[in-house]
């Protein structure tokens, strides 16, 4: 596994096992699917292939995943391949991690790195090595954004980083408060302004405030905007600029915070953000919450965009890194 800041980290069973528990509710659906379409069948035929489309589809795993799926059973029923409910699933599983997969080496640099990989020699680095990483949080009201920042900066924290908080949602009365909040929890500073200030001022305070201090990363605060406001989409590009006036590449990731209980919404949410900013990663909450973990595979599929880090409960801690292969088995598992 491959941190934010590119360090191998180790990811201990328990992590994993509450990866397991935040997509147990699209398991129950999907997998008890599969294994009641199975039911007094001897054989897979097109009436259960209908029934299993109906089963991915439910589960938001999207119509191009879907039928990727099929047409992969379908080859493997012409083979003689698939006979029994076990040969299904693992055929499924196989192919979810593909897709998965794919979403990571299709955003590499060009040069076979993760796209958030820093230089080994200087981990806490920009790519650059000019100053701190800048990290971008955007996503719309409601999605988990100050608590994805928390945790975040918690991650970053335990690594051995030093990190520095930037105010930028200037809108809601609240966004500043609860970003002290946490970073209080966190231990760290926060730079901000008065409520309604230019939120690209505030950039650029943070900016100049963490390379003065030799940060090792900022994480930017944005404010939760609705996809279809192409003006506050316009203002998100002029922090960006703003950011890379202080400290050249920045921001070196912008993760789209997405929340998995509103599916195909997500995905919808997750298409107008890539089409105005340069997203390189999906910050993933309320997994636990939904039925319909399949979202995940959609995004992949459809945008190439890997998923980070999946939320996994309100309390710092409660964030892991997504794996696929975990993901998948535990699917099915």
């Amino acid at each position: 596994m491959i941190s934010l800041f590119g360090k191998p980290e180790k990811v201990e069973p328990s992590l994993l096992e509450r990866l397991k528990a935040s997509v147990s509710k699209t398991k129950a659906a999907l997998s008890e699917s599969v294994e009641n379409i199975f039911l007094g069948e001897r054989k897979i035929d097109p009436a259960l292939l209908k029934k299993l489309e109906t089963a991915l589809l439910s589960a938001d795993l999207g119509v191009k995943p879907t039928r990727e799926i099929l047409d992969a059973v379908r080859e493997k029923l012409d083979r003689n391949a698939l006979s029994d409910a076990g040969q299904l699933k693992s055929e499924i599983k196989s192919h979810i991690v593909r897709i998965l997969t794919m979403s990571e080496s299709e955003l590499s640099d060009g040069t076979g790195g993760n796209p958030i990989r820093t230089p080994a020699k200087n981990p806490a680095s920009s790519p650059n090595g000019s100053g701190p990483r800048v990290i971008f949080i955007v996503g719309v009201n409601g999605a988990g954004k100050t608590t994805s920042i928390g945790k975040l900066a918690n991650r970053l924290r335990q690594e051995g980083l030093s990190v520095v908080l930037c105010a930028a949602d200037t809108f809601r009365a609240a966004a500043v408060e609860q970003l002290e909040i946490w970073a209080k929890r966190n231990g760290i500073d926060v730079i901000k302004q008065k409520s309604g200030a230019d939120p690209a001022a505030v950039v650029y305070d943070a900016m100049a405030a963490a390379k003065a201090r030799g940060a090792d990363a900022v994480i930017v605060d944005t404010a939760g905007r609705l996809h279809t406001k192409s003006n506050l989409m316009a203002e998100l590009e002029k922090m960006k600029r703003t950011a890379a006036k202080v400290i050249p590449g920045a921001p070196h990731d912008v993760l789209l915070v997405l929340d998995a209980t509103t599916g195909q919404n997500g995905l919808a949410q997750a298409r107008e953000f890539t089409s105005a900013v340069t997203v390189t990663g999906i910050i993933l909450t309320k997994l636990d919450g939904t039925a319909k973990g399949g979202i995940v595979v959609a995004i992949a599929r459809e945008l190439g965009l890997p998923i980070r880090f999946v939320g996994t409960g309100e309390q710092i801690n409660d964030m892991v890194p997504f794996d696929a292969e975990t993901y998948a088995n535990s699917l099915f598992d």
